[in-house]
């Protein structure tokens, strides 16, 4: 099973999902998705590195907080991180994220990301068994 993301519509907002073989992927996926909503993932260079560490009681809350960690280094950075890597250990998330400087003539950021909801929170297995993690993004 290849790994993937994709967005879907509501309302004013925008939904992310990240889809893989297992939950780590998809929550990798979800970044990308979440990088997808500004720019085109494949613009963004791997320049830069950011640790990011998180911790919350369930796998859901894990997904939120991993997504508004992104949000958050990328506004105090002024960064976009298309490409991450995870690993999940009961309720910590160690993760690593790539990207670079935000370039308003190269990345055509599309819209500001302001934070992940909880609207259509899901960290579980599709029917193929396949990993999701979604929720919705505040634009």
């Amino acid at each position: 099973m290849n790994s993937k993301w994709e967005h879907y519509a509501h309302g004013a907002d925008i939904g992310i999902r990240g889809i893989g073989p297992t939950m780590e992927a998809a929550f990798e996926q979800a970044g990308a998705a979440l990088a997808g909503v500004i720019t085109d993932p494949n613009r963004v260079e791997s320049r830069e590195k950011v640790d990011i560490e998180c911790r919350a009681p369930d796998r859901e809350l894990l997904l939120v907080d991993w997504l508004n960690a992104l949000v958050y280094q990328m506004a105090v950075r002024r960064l976009i991180l298309a490409r991450s890597q995870v690993k999940i250990e009961g309720d910590r998330l160690h993760g690593t994220a790539w990207g670079e400087a935000a370039d308003v003539a190269r990345h055509e950021p599309a819209v500001e990301v302001k934070g992940a909801t909880y609207t259509d929170l899901f960290v579980g297995r599709n029917s193929e068994g396949a990993w999701i993690a979604q929720c919705v993004v505040d634009v």
